[in-house]
């Protein structure tokens, strides 16, 4: 690993280049976690399904299954946000602390205002493409009230299949690119800093994945294999897929992003004197 790259001047965060295959220790250490904390984890899995599981089916109720599958792909937008205890669980790991769930529960009190600031712009790329979506089954449905046959016909039986699927997998991959480039470490990161912002959060996170092109492109396309997998068999992969790629990336920011510590009374004042 080279030397690290300042995000900014004066005591900041800064970048540490990391070698492509890193996301692999990063994964290890996440499953480590999660069976240090398994109680947690899992619970917190458990709970990512249900609210899969509730929404998919308010979806179908409602006789909107055109949303289903964008609506699955909010993993990937919002999934740093709903990891906000696993993060917790991690640092208390790391720290030697103990690991309650009142205290993982709690977490996103380290840093309420930013965390929630950060949790609505991830939440809104992905009513973006919510939106972009329904704009999509509109113009390739073509006329006619939309139905579960029509979306079916849309997406497997017509000409229109191949042209729609291409254009949502362009549309969604663009928007769920944004959303891990502005959102890998934002939210470790406002976890571990109190008094950090939302601002500092995505300029570190931005500068994190472009100073590591390779690894962080690596550390993507796992994401994207582990939690598409765990999606299989109904969402129940993510009972353990989330809790590790959560813990992971915790380890992943503790690896890429590091703070130079506060300088000693001592240090200021010799640095500040002629």
């Amino acid at each position: 690993m080279s030397e690290p790259v300042a995000v900014f001047p004066g005591p900041s965060p800064q970048i540490r280049r990391v070698p492509i295959d890193r996301p692999w220790v990063w994964l290890a250490a996440g499953w480590k976690d999660l069976w240090a904390a398994p109680a947690s984890g899992l619970a917190w899995g458990a709970g990512a399904v249900a609210a899969g599981w509730a929404s998919i089916a308010l979806l179908l109720w409602f006789e909107q299954p055109w949303l289903v599958l964008p609506l699955s792909a909010g993993f990937f937008f919002v999934g740093p946000f709903m990891a906000v205890g696993l993060y917790e669980t991690s640092r208390r790991l790391g720290a030697g602390l103990p690991v309650d769930g009142a205290a993982t529960l709690a977490a996103w009190r380290r840093n309420t205002d930013q965390i929630a600031l950060m949790g609505v712009v991830l939440l809104l790329l992905h009513l973006a493409w919510m939106r972009a979506a329904q704009l999509l089954f509109a113009l390739f449905q073509g006329q006619g009230v939309p139905s579960w046959d029509r979306f079916t016909d849309v997406l497997w039986h017509s000409a229109r299949s191949l042209p729609f699927l291409a254009a949502g997998v362009v549309i969604g991959a663009a928007l769920a690119a944004l959303a891990f480039v502005i959102g890998a470490f934002s939210i470790p990161l406002l976890l571990d800093r109190r008094h950090s912002n939302v601002f500092e959060a995505i300029a570190t996170s931005v500068a994190a994945v472009r100073l590591n092109p390779r690894p962080m492109l690596l550390w993507a396309g796992l994401i994207v294999l582990l939690v598409a997998m765990a999606m299989v068999p109904g969402l129940l992969g993510l009972v353990v897929v989330l809790p590790v790629v959560a813990h992971a990336t915790w380890h992943a920011y503790r690896d890429v992003v590091v703070f130079e510590p506060a300088p000693t009374s001592g240090e200021a004042t010799a640095a500040a004197s002629p």
